[in-house]
C-alpha cells in the first residue's frame, strides 16, 4: 500500500500506515455466515482475516494545527500478543509513514481518538530503553469522548480486555487529556458524528472542503465488506444500535456523496456508497490521491 494525500480547503491529509494485523473473521462478522463474507475477503488457515491500521494525519492551513486520528497498536506487546493478532510492522509502520510525508512526531498538536481499544490508541505510548512508559507525541494534546472515557475506565467484562493498562494509564495521569461532548468541532471544517453501537461515545471525524467531505468511519464501518446493514462485527457492545447507527450514517453518505476513510481495511483506502433501493453497497474505491 502506497502512501496518499490530498487537499480539502483550508486541511492537508495524509494517509499514515501504522501497521498490519489479524482479527479472527468470525468475530469480525458476527453472525453473518463465513460463506457469505468470505467471498469478500480471505481468511487463512486459522480463520483470521488480514486487516491493516491506517490513520489519518491532517494539516490544516487555518490554525496551523496537525492532527493525528488515531495511531494503531504501538509496540507494547509482548511475543505472545504479536503472535495472537498476526502483528507485521514490516511493510507498514507508523514512523515510516511520518517520515515519509515530511513530519516528525513532534509536529502532532492534536491527537483525536475515535475510542481507545487497543489497536486504536497503543501507539500513543511507548517504553524507554530503561521500561518506562513515554509519549509519542510529546507535544500534543489527546482527544477524547467524554462518555467514552468512562466507559474505558469502567469496561463491562466483555469489553475490558481492549481497554489495556498501558494505553489508558499514561493518559489519566496527563494534563493534555481533554474530554469532549458529541459532535465536537476542533475548528471550522473539522467536527466529529458520535455512535454508540461498538462502543459507547466512539466519534468519526468530519474533514470537510472544496465542497468534499471525508469521514474516517473507524469500527462502523472497518471494511468496505461490511457496508451491508446486518453485517456487524462480533466485538460491537450493542448490535442493534449499530445496525441503526450503519442505516442512519449510509443514508447520509450516500445522499451527500461522502468519501469513507477506511481505517482496517487492508486492501480499500477510501468507498463512496450508494442505495440500488434494497440495499447498501459500494460505488467506488478510492485513495485520497484521487480526490
Amino acid at each position: 500500500m502506497s502512501l496518499s494525500k490530498t487537499t480539502l480547503g483550508n486541511f492537508e491529509l495524509f494517509t499514515i500506515h501504522t501497521g498490519d494485523f489479524k482479527l479472527d473473521g468470525g468475530a469480525m462478522f458476527g453472525v453473518v455466515p463465513k460463506t457469505l463474507w468470505s467471498r469478500g475477503i480471505t481468511a487463512d488457515e486459522n480463520n483470521q482475516i488480514q486487516m491493516t491500521m491506517r490513520c489519518l494525519l491532517v494539516r490544516s492551513k487555518s490554525t496551523g494545527k496537525v492532527y493525528l486520528i488515531d495511531n494503531g497498536l504501538g509496540s507494547k506487546f509482548n511475543d505472545k500478543m504479536m503472535a495472537i493478532y498476526g502483528v507485521n510492522f514490516e511493510e507498514h509502520n507508523m514512523e515510516a509513514s511520518f517520515k515519509e510525508h515530511g513530519f516528525s512526531y513532534d509536529d502532532v498538536t492534536d491527537v483525536i481518538f475515535t475510542h481507545l481499544h487497543f489497536d486504536h490508541c497503543g501507539g500513543t505510548s511507548h517504553y524507554d530503553e530503561d521500561g518506562n512508559s513515554k509519549f509519542t507525541f510529546s507535544n500534543a494534546t489527546y482527544h477524547v469522548n467524554k462518555r467514552h472515557w468512562e466507559t474505558a475506565n469502567d469496561p463491562n467484562a466483555r469489553e475490558s480486555a481492549s481497554f489495556l493498562p498501558e494505553n489508558i494509564g499514561p493518559l489519566k495521569n496527563t494534563s493534555h487529556l481533554n474530554l469532549v461532548d458529541d459532535d465536537h468541532e476542533f475548528e471550522p471544517g473539522l467536527t466529529t458524528i458520535v455512535v454508540n453501537g461498538h462502543t459507547i461515545g466512539q466519534q468519526l471525524p468530519v474533514i470537510e472542503g472544496d465542497g468534499n467531505t471525508v469521514v474516517f468511519v473507524a469500527d462502523l464501518i472497518p471494511t468496505h465488506v461490511h457496508v451491508p446493514l446486518p453485517w456487524v462485527m462480533g466485538y460491537d457492545m450493542y448490535p442493534a444500535e449499530t445496525l441503526l447507527e450503519k442505516e442512519e450514517f449510509l443514508t447520509q453518505a450516500t445522499e451527500n456523496n461522502w468519501y469513507l476513510f477506511l481505517e482496517h481495511d487492508y486492501y480499500e483506502e477510501l468507498i463512496t456508497v450508494y442505495f440500488d433501493g434494497k440495499r447498501h453497497a459500494v460505488s467506488k474505491t478510492f485513495t485520497l490521491d484521487d480526490i
